[in-house]
């Protein structure tokens, strides 16, 4: 069962508060169910998009899971409920969930027997997927990378999805590509759970250096990739902070009758 969505405070976001075990827990009943179903994360990136774009808000509205990927998101959230943690759920560190908090437990998914991987170059995905073999034993797991996206690739992974049927798509494109894959063909796509994963399928392979996750413990997972991925990370950790405060502020300031739409 997943739980409902609880606010983040400050950020006028709603997220599914899970830790892994409970994440695997609920991935095995929306197998179950068949249905088509979106796992997407919250960090400031995805909130600053989900601020300003109509989009990319829809999307995140009508997901099946919104995780609280993201330290400050966390931190946040965990204010606000507080009360409701106990000493065993080990603070709101313990729900802060990156995609490589959860890929590697992918084998504790009950009934999953078909996994895709889609994105990363074609080396990289390659490794993925035989790694993904050995995490999930038993299951039918396999890829096609998504280096140079264009239209064409688009229609060829729709196509090979159609045919392969999984039960599970890892979609790694980055954000904002691999959301805005979702929300335009997700009607077109066999019924699976589509699992946004960012840069993790390089991360599974190897061929990205992945933060300890002592550091995402400790909120500090941003200055290992700003150190490793300067100019990929830069604007994100420097510029994009004060676009969503301006965002936040004018939400905030905002009539009332206009405040959710």
């Amino acid at each position: 069962m997943i739980p409902d969505r609880q606010r983040v405070p400050v950020l006028d976001v709603d997220a599914t508060p899970l830790r892994v075990n409970e994440l695997i827990e609920a991935l095995g009943g929306l197998i179950a169910a068949g249905t088509t179903a979106t796992v997407l994360g919250h960090n400031l990136h995805s909130i600053t998009l989900f601020h300003s774009c109509a989009d990319f808000r829809s999307l995140y509205d009508q997901s099946s899971i919104v995780l609280l990927d993201g330290a400050p998101v966390a931190m946040l959230w965990g204010l606000a409920h507080k009360r409701q943690l106990t000493p065993l759920q080990r603070g709101p560190m313990a729900y802060r969930l990156g995609s490589m908090d959860w890929v590697p437990a992918l084998g504790g998914v009950e009934g999953l027997e078909r996994v895709a991987v889609i994105g990363a170059g074609r080396a990289a995905n390659t490794e993925a997927v035989a790694r993904l073999r050995t995490i999930i034993p038993g299951a039918t797991v396999d890829g096609m990378p998504g280096e140079a996206w264009d239209e064409d690739i688009e229609d060829a992974v729709v196509a090979w999805l159609a045919d392969f049927r999984p039960q599970l798509v890892l979609l790694g494109l980055g954000m904002p590509l691999q959301e805005t894959v979702l929300r335009r063909r997700l009607l077109q796509l066999p019924p699976a759970v589509y699992c946004a994963v960012g840069g993790a399928i390089e991360q599974v392979a190897g061929v990205q250096k992945l933060a300890p996750r002592w550091l995402g413990r400790l909120g500090l997972e941003w200055a290992w990739r700003l150190v490793l991925h300067p100019g990929r990370v830069a604007y994100r950790v420097f510029v994009e902070p004060w676009k969503l405060a301006g965002l936040l502020a004018r939400r905030h300031f905002r009539p009332s009758k206009t405040k959710g739409k």
